[in-house]
């Protein structure tokens, strides 16, 4: 299996830069996973693809402004921290630029009121930093002077940080929006209720290696990250009650559905749980846990259009893309959005 496989050619100009207003006017295409039939509509309406008694299962996670803008105060040399993983509490795994003039034992200031020493090296480059700020927590401090990491295909500002969020996010620690569910509105959960279409949710914290090209040729020979999720109490049961009531479990987003595949895999169920999890899907995989899909339109020959091929079909998913770019659907994290039910 090629990575050339998963190659499809996208126009510049449907890269989406910036996010709709309302969040739900978004298109929609909807996907018969049986028949392949394609409807066009917006997300307002997804709630009439949905049945009573489905359970849509959502990534709780919440991005924070992990992109720090600093100066070494003994050189005044610019440099840029990107905050990937907690290791303590004020201990980070960081990306940096650039990564020459950091070595053990540099110090970084930030604005005078967060500063960061260099204690470590980590792999591919990073650093291990230790931050030390006045206040209760680095994410006050960063809630103040930092920027939200967003993907490098969007070059536009984004005005408004709660955009690179959803709406339900509540567990932070993501250094990329599960991007699947910033659709969703009040508006949609409370048809989805009223239709009687229960939710619920797991926490993945989504790392930049979600960005990270495939370099091999062969499929097979790419490493894929690590991320961390949680599986509680109530989101196993419910979906138990789900699978015995004959409801479809939907994830919304790659991050939910690598979260319960990777449950199911490790555990031959979905139970409460936490793990860091590694799981590559590709064509070939056969699911275990979900029976639908909502999701954006991806990267070439990236590892998550691997996965939605997985799900529909390789020669399903690039004719469903053709047909989006005919189309002219918006792509990427503030695109469109597919369901595939």
């Amino acid at each position: 299996m090629l990575k050339s496989d998963f190659y499809y050619d996208l126009p510049q100009e449907l890269i989406a830069q910036t996010p709709l207003e309302p969040r739900d006017s978004s298109r929609l295409m909807k996907i018969d996973r049986k028949s392949g039939r394609i409807t066009h509509d917006r997300f307002y309406n997804i709630c009439d693809y949905l049945e009573k008694g489905d359970l849509l299962v959502l990534n709780d996670s919440k991005v924070f402004p992990a992109r720090l803008f600093g100066v070494k105060p003994d050189t005044g040399a610019a440099v840029q921290f990107l905050l990937l993983s907690q290791k303590s509490n004020d201990c980070w795994e960081v990306m940096v630029k650039p990564g020459k003039r950091l070595k053990i034992g540099a110090r970084v200031d930030f604005s005078g009121i967060l500063s960061a020493e260099i204690i470590d090296n980590a792999e591919g480059g990073n650093r291990i930093a230790r931050f030390s700020y006045d206040g209760n927590s680095i994410f006050e401090v960063l809630d103040k002077i930092g920027q939200m990491p967003l993907p490098p295909y969007i070059t536009e500002k984004l005005e408004n940080k709660d955009r690179y969020n959803t709406i339900y996010c509540h567990e932070i620690g993501s250094a990329a929006a599960p991007t699947a569910g910033l659709h969703f509105t009040e508006r949609v959960f409370s048809a989805m209720k009223e239709k009687g279409v229960d939710t619920a949710f797991v926490t993945l914290h989504v790392g930049l290696g979600t960005f990270r090209p495939v370099k091999e040729d062969n499929v097979l020979d790419h490493k894929m990250h690590s991320e961390h999720y949680a599986i509680p109490d109530i989101t196993a049961q419910k979906i138990k009650e789900c699978k015995q009531r004959g409801g479809k479990i939907i994830a919304v987003g790659t991050t939910a559905c690598r979260t319960l595949e990777s449950a199911a895999t490790l555990h031959g169920e979905i139970i409460p749980c936490s793990h860091d999890t590694d799981i590559f899907i590709y064509p070939g995989y056969e699911f275990k846990a979900i029976d639908g899909l909502i999701t954006n339109f991806h990267l070439p020959e990236s590892t998550l259009i691997m996965l939605v091929s997985a799900f529909l079909g390789r020669e399903e998913t690039l004719a469903a893309y053709k047909t989006a770019i005919e189309k002219k659907y918006r792509f990427f994290s503030f695109g469109d959005s597919m369901a595939i039910l």
